[in-house]
Formats: structure tokens, sequence, C-alpha cells
């Protein structure tokens, strides 16, 4: 039996890149969203070769700002939530993490301020 790792136990796909761009990890579903562009095929690759120009100029604001990119989509009738953000390790930048998680249409809102 294969053994499954904490990372392909995440519902979502998850890449993670180093501080250039380079991708050093995607975890199984990540591997399975990106097949039709290398899957496991892209883990050494560049992120700025695998994004179009428009989203090339957003992944190279990221590496450079070190700042969260948080949004959804809808492709195929299946809400996503894309979370793009700096990792560091000891307080040093270490790269981009980028989370894509199924949601649904409508997601409950609670606020938890006290009253």
């Amino acid at each position: 039996m294969e053994r499954v790792t904490w990372l392909d136990a995440i519902p979502g796909a998850v890449t993670i890149s180093d501080a250039q761009g380079v991708i050093l990890e995607m975890n199984a579903l990540a591997i399975r969203q990106f097949a039709e562009s290398g899957g496991r095929g892209l883990v050494g690759r560049n992120l700025l070769d695998c994004h179009p120009e428009s989203a090339r100029s957003q992944v190279e604001r990221l590496l450079a700002d070190r700042q969260a990119n948080v949004y959804t989509i809808e492709k195929g009738g299946i809400k996503k939530l894309i979370y793009q953000a700096p990792w560091f390790d000891h307080g040093r930048f270490g790269g981009l993490i980028e989370l894509s998680l199924e949601v649904p249409a409508a997601i409950p809102h609670f606020l938890r301020d006290p009253s």
C-alpha cells in the first residue's frame, strides 16, 4: 500500500516554490490538476514559465512583494478559493505556496467578535 503524506491528505491542490519561483513540491491533487501542463514534471520548473503573461506579472509581484493574493474562481461549475502566499523559514523568505480549495457556491460567514 502506498503511504499517503500529510501534504497529499490535504483536500486541495498545494504547490510550493522556492524564493526564485522554482516549484519544489506539489501534492497529488495539484499533480492531477495540472496534468495537462506537465503534472509532476512541473517540479523543478519556474512558476513564471507556467503562466501566461498576465498571470506571470502577478507571480513576479508576489515573489517581489512577498504578499498574499487571495481570490475565488469558477470553472466548469466548480468554485475554488485560490490562496497564494509567501512562506518563511526562520524569518527568511522561502518562496510561495498556493492552495486551491473547492468551496460551495454560498459560504456561510460568521462574525466571531465578542458582543
